[in-house]
């Protein structure tokens, strides 16, 4: 019975003291890959989005024709797909005989441009105050919340509209118009991550080591505040563009010879009912790029997130 019992004690230190096998804790940057891969709105909004920037990018490549080139004689042509279509004009032609393949891809590049100067201007002002109000606290913390406010009370197109036809039409003036404007959402998830790290061991550290506040501010909480202010800065470029194309749609925004697929939709209105696909093509661009620029915004949300699922 002894030796039983002893067999038995033996089994149970050897079980004991044997290695448990351990789960494999993969770095940040590896786990939020793994779970890209794995998330299909990640893969269908970066490969819609680079098929949109690589056509408009290299517009010249993907069509020889000039967007400012007119001829009259080719006005209103139908698309490759209609009975009467040319493939010398795969999309058709405007009212001014331009070709609208040329137009789509440069009006491309125009909305773009425009999304990605607002986000970097709004980016700039709501990093500025988000961190301010987030590190200081007190006076500043209440200084920058009643600009919040105040921001929040004033409808955007509306002001922008105002804005535009007051001090005039430009690429510039738009760009600081828009991004004016859209700086609010960034205030609000650059303070409240602020305000979480500044209680931080390593930001403490930081303060104890005589470091500076400018220092602070570049070296250890703007690389702690990147992944939400990626995501947020997604979402609002394809706010941007709406804005835009709004508000070239009514005449206040992009001006000819330059365009936009808002400024494409508001030609062609006139249009709708007897050559519909001069509004639809720009529209589905203009659909499927602010749809893309969405599913990669939320896709890297649930990539960032703590508790997300690979």
């Amino acid at each position: 019975m002894s030796v039983i019992v002893e067999e038995r004690l033996d089994m149970a230190r050897s079980e004991a003291g044997a290695p448990r096998e351990r789960h494999r804790i993969l770095p940040p940057g590896r786990l939020a890959m793994r779970r890209a891969l794995g998330h299909s709105g990640f893969w269908l909004g970066s490969v819609t989005l680079a098929i949109i920037l690589v056509a408009v990018i290299f517009a010249p490549l993907v069509t020889g024709a000039d967007p400012s080139m007119q001829d009259l004689a080719l006005r209103l042509a139908p698309p490759v797909w209609h009975a009467e279509g040319d493939w010398a004009h795969p999309l058709g032609t405007d009212h001014l005989g331009r070709d609208y393949l040329a137009l789509l891809l440069h009006g491309g590049r125009i909305s773009l441009l425009i999304g990605i100067l607002t986000i970097l201007l709004s980016t700039l002002i709501g990093v500025t105050l988000g961190v301010a109000a987030g590190y200081f606290g007190g006076a500043v913390d209440l200084a920058v919340n009643f600009i919040l406010t105040i921001r929040l009370t004033l409808p955007v197109v509306l002001v922008a509209l105002v804005a535009v036809s007051t001090l005039g039409q430009s690429l510039p003036l738009l760009v600081l118009v828009i991004g004016g404007l859209m700086w609010d959402r960034l205030v609000i998830v650059t303070r409240a991550t602020t305000q979480q790290l500044v209680s931080r061991d390593f930001i403490t550290a930081a303060r104890t080591l005589g470091a500076s506040t400018p220092r602070i501010f570049l070296r250890e909480l703007l690389p702690n505040i990147t992944a939400p202010l990626i995501v947020v800065c997604t979402l609002e470029l394809a706010r941007a563009i709406l804005l835009e194309s709004t508000l070239s749609f009514l005449g206040l925004g992009v001006l000819p010879p330059l365009t936009s697929w808002g400024l494409m939709i508001a030609e062609a209105k006139s249009q709708f009912l007897f050559r519909p696909w001069l509004i639809a093509i720009p529209g589905v661009a203009l659909a499927a790029l602010v749809l893309s620029i969405n599913l990669l915004g939320d896709a890297l949300r649930d990539v960032t997130a703590p508790d997300g699922k690979a």
